[in-house]
């Protein structure tokens, strides 16, 4: 079963490559084109989100974003940028769906210390009422 997948793996890049090969003859644009385009973008691409994961692991560590979400991003980014390096189209088209899919969209959450519980948010405008007053 083992070397069932490894084929499988290995096979990949070749038939992706002949792939292209075929649909590069089909409509005229020169391989080299489809490959080097590709592998420009992909190397844009991790080169970006390696600035871009700095940032988001001090504004984690700020408290400004989720760990755990801004993780997920990189990796599917650094992901996508990988297969686009890979030469041939199928995994350009792979990573193109990877990096369109809305993954990070919806309801954040957050850690809370233990014993704390989550109060309902509040829109802009609304204000929780209360008196102070400091005794020395």
């Amino acid at each position: 079963m083992r070397f069932i997948i490894l084929a499988i793996v290995l096979a990949f890049p070749l038939a992706d490559l002949y792939l292209t090969a075929r649909i590069a003859r089909w409509s005229g644009i020169p391989l080299w084109v489809w490959l080097g385009g590709s592998f420009v973008a992909g190397a844009l691409l991790l080169g970006n989100e390696r600035n871009q994961f700095r940032m988001k692991t001090v504004a984690a560590l700020h408290g400004g974003q989720p760990v755990l979400r801004g993780l997920l991003d990189s990796g599917r980014r650094v992901l996508a940028g990988l297969l686009l390096m890979l030469p041939g189209i199928a995994s350009d088209v792979v990573a193109l769906v990877l990096l369109a899919l809305p993954l990070n969209v919806g309801q954040v959450y957050e850690p809370l210390a233990a014993g704390a519980a989550r109060w309902p948010r509040h829109r802009k405008g609304d204000a929780i009422d209360g008196d102070y007053r400091r005794i020395d």
